[in-house]
C-alpha cells in the first residue's frame, strides 16, 4: 500500500486534498512497518511502555473514528474506546494482522468520504460527547489533530521496527 510522500512541490486540488494525502502516507508507513514486522514481533513491546505494533495498529483505528465519526460527524459510538482495556491500548487475541489492516484501510476510506463530502474545512463539527460539553471544532483542525497523532506514531513505529528487525525510515 505504499504511498508517496505529498511534495509541498506538487500542486493539490484543494487544501482537503492536501490533508488526505498526508493522512494516506502516514497510514501506509504505518501499514507498511507493522506488516513487515516479523509475526513474533506483532504482539510482543520491544519498549518500557508496553506497547505492541498490533494494539498501536488498532488504536490509530479508533482514533480516527473517534476523531471523524463519533467527533465531527457527532454520531453514536458504541464503543468509542474500543482500543482500550484496563486504561491501556489492547488486541484480543484473536484479532489479526489482517483484520486490524483491513479495519485500518476502511476508516481510511470513511474519512476520505467525510472530507470529499464536507468540502469546506471550515465547517464545523456536530455537538456530541466527544468534546465533553465543549463546542466542536472545524474539520480543517480535526485532520491536523489526525495528521500529528499519526505522525507521532509512525515515528514510535519506526523505533520499534528498527528493533525487531522490521522496516525503518521512508
Amino acid at each position: 500500500m505504499s504511498v508517496d510522500f505529498p511534495e509541498p512541490t506538487v500542486p493539490a486540488s484543494s487544501r482537503g486534498e492536501v490533508f488526505l494525502g498526508y493522512l494516506d502516507y502516514f497510514r501506509s508507513q504505518v501499514l507498511d512497518k507493522v506488516e513487515s514486522l516479523p509475526a513474533g514481533a506483532l504482539r510482543q513491546s520491544g519498549l518500557p511502555s508496553g506497547w505492541t505494533p498490533l494494539e498501536l495498529l488498532k488504536h490509530l483505528t479508533f482514533v480516527e473514528l473517534r476523531w471523524i465519526e463519533w467527533g465531527f460527524e457527532g454520531r453514536e459510538v458504541a464503543e468509542p474506546w474500543g482500543d482500550r482495556r484496563d486504561d491501556r491500548w489492547y488486541v484480543a487475541p484473536e484479532e489479526t494482522l489482517d483484520e486490524l489492516s483491513a479495519a485500518l484501510r476502511s476508516r481510511a476510506a470513511h474519512t476520505r468520504a467525510v472530507v470529499v463530502d464536507a468540502a469546506d474545512l471550515a465547517a464545523i463539527g456536530k455537538p456530541g460527547p466527544r468534546w465533553n460539553g465543549g463546542e466542536p471544532p472545524p474539520l480543517e483542525r480535526v485532520l491536523f489533530h489526525l495528521v500529528q497523532e499519526y505522525a507521532r506514531h509512525v515515528g514510535h513505529l519506526d523505533i520499534v521496527a528498527e528493533l525487531a528487525g522490521g522496516q525503518v525510515g521512508e
